[in-house]
């Protein structure tokens, strides 16, 4: 099978560079060039992209890292990231464009780079779709977090209100300081700190939920976020404990004679979960954490702590 790779954020002045691999499997109507395509649709395709593909890896370079190891480098190890997550056997990777950016790895004699392959090659099409999604998505939930900017809006990109919001307000950790306009202004304003902000995160009243985290907390778990999600997944407990991270989903049945809620997790759900975590380790930047898929199920209402499991 193909594997398609295609990247979006190289030129913005803020934000991640990120590179998509699919590897398709399955043939899905609709799929071009993300440029060609509306903002819904995208979205839609997307969804069905990770539904229905084999497999797809997502390859995120944040701007402090480009900033210290340059484009170039960055592409590379974005296309690194994203192939590391295809868990499926392939026979070729078709990069869109002209270069190999595997070229200095054992990947490298597998590339074909084509120009326009976004346009030729579901595959990359696919790819592309999903880079470009994740991406936007990520920018979009920085305006919370940096409301001046209008991140949702351009995602990134050097436009004239996006200087405005620089010069009037200053630089954000999301500017890519080693960019030409961003270097230029560097010296003429300040760095500013995120809000106190949990992105995502809202308290709910899941009372399932909550005595899921009860009991993590009392074996010694630290509850890191709730309630996590994007468009495309969410979690419903990020916990820590001895520097792993876990992804924990919540079952909740009403009562015994329902079954036990775990083993209601399909593949399909574990899939969703892994993606979920995925999300989560690019999105905050921490690669090479350790992480976990667990679930938590309870019964009864109030609901009561049944079992915890971790899931392989």
């Amino acid at each position: 099978m193909i594997v398609g790779i295609d990247e979006v954020g190289r030129g913005p002045w803020a934000g991640p560079l990120v590179v998509g691999a699919v590897v398709l499997g399955c043939e899905i109507d609709g799929l071009t060039d993300s440029k060609k395509l509306s903002k819904q649709k995208r979205e839609q395709l997307s969804i069905e992209i990770f539904e229905k593909a084999a497999s797809v890896g997502i390859g995120w370079v944040h701007a402090s890292e480009l900033d210290e190891i340059g484009l170039s480098a960055a592409l590379a190890l974005a296309c690194r990231r994203a192939l590391e997550e295809i868990d499926v056997p392939y026979h070729e990777i078709i990069i869109d464009g002209t270069v190999n950016f595997l070229k200095d790895t054992g990947k490298g004699k597998y590339v074909t780079t084509m120009k326009k392959a976004d346009l030729l090659v579901p595959a990359v099409s696919a790819a592309s779709i999903v880079a470009k999604v994740a991406r936007d998505e990520y920018m979009r939930a920085q305006d919370r977090i940096y409301p001046n900017y209008a991140f949702g809006t351009h995602v990134g990109y050097g436009t004239a209100k996006h200087r405005e919001a620089i010069q009037s307000y200053g630089l954000t950790p999301l500017h890519r300081q080693s960019f030409a306009p961003i270097a230029a202004l560097s010296g003429q304003v300040k760095v500013i700190k995120p809000l106190d902000h949990k992105g995502n995160t809202k308290a709910i009243g899941n009372e399932g939920e909550a005595v899921a985290a009860e009991y993590l907390v009392s074996q010694g778990f630290a509850i890191i976020d709730r309630n996590w999600k994007t468009k495309m997944c969410e979690i419903d407990i990020v916990a820590s404990k001895e520097h792993r991270l876990y992804f924990v989903e919540v079952k909740h049945r009403k009562n015994a004679q329902s079954g036990d809620g775990i083993s209601a997790i399909t593949s399909k759900k574990r899939r969703q979960m892994n993606l979920a975590a995925r999300m989560y380790v690019h999105w905050n930047n921490l690669y090479g954490t350790d992480a976990v898929l667990a679930a938590v199920s309870t019964t009864g209402k109030p609901p009561l702590f049944e079992r915890y499991l971790e899931i392989e």
